[in-house]
């Protein structure tokens, strides 16, 4: 019990420090405390994340592969760690991987606006421009609060379907 009070408190602290602008410090303490953790999926998705906003986006890959692979994540953290993955996939070029980890997180939680929103990236970069472009036009009339938006919401979503506007 003591050894996860102290996981938990070490944790706790390591996020406060990158929430506090002190992310090289925070991804000190998260490597050291992956390396006490491996098997923990928290840990593993902070250290991924703390790895991100530091611009070392290779590194993070294989703490988000590790927090999705194993269970204890929150629901909002496995959401992350989807979207946090398939972005850090896109910047690195690997799209297909980005495309199938961002599905993969639709899967689980379908209709997402932001896994949506970077699924259409991912698209464009895959060169799919067409399915990047549909996708976030059924993204912004499905989170759109315009009125003018929301009274051509069957056409925007008709022509997100036929873009040529053949139909």
């Amino acid at each position: 019990m003591n050894s996860d009070r102290e996981r938990d408190a070490d944790l706790a602290r390591a996020i406060r420090l990158r929430e506090q602008g002190r992310a090289a410090e925070a991804r000190e303490r998260l490597s050291a405390l992956a390396e006490r953790h491996p098997q923990d999926a928290e840990v593993a998705y902070q250290t991924a994340w703390t790895h991100d906003v530091l611009g070392l986006e290779r590194e993070a890959v294989p703490f988000y592969e590790q927090a999705l692979s194993r269970p204890g994540l929150t629901e909002e953290d496995r959401h992350g760690a989807f979207l946090g993955l398939g972005s850090t996939y896109r910047v690195l070029g690997r799209h297909e991987e980005s495309l199938r980890t961002l599905r993969r997180g639709l899967d689980e939680f379908p209709h997402d606006p932001a896994l949506q929103a970077f699924l259409a990236m991912a698209l464009y970069n895959n060169g799919e421009g067409r399915e990047a472009v549909r996708t976030l036009l059924k993204v912004l009339t499905a989170t759109s609060d315009d009125q003018r938006m929301q009274a051509y919401r069957p056409a925007i979503e008709h022509y997100a379907d036929d873009l040529d506007g053949t139909h």
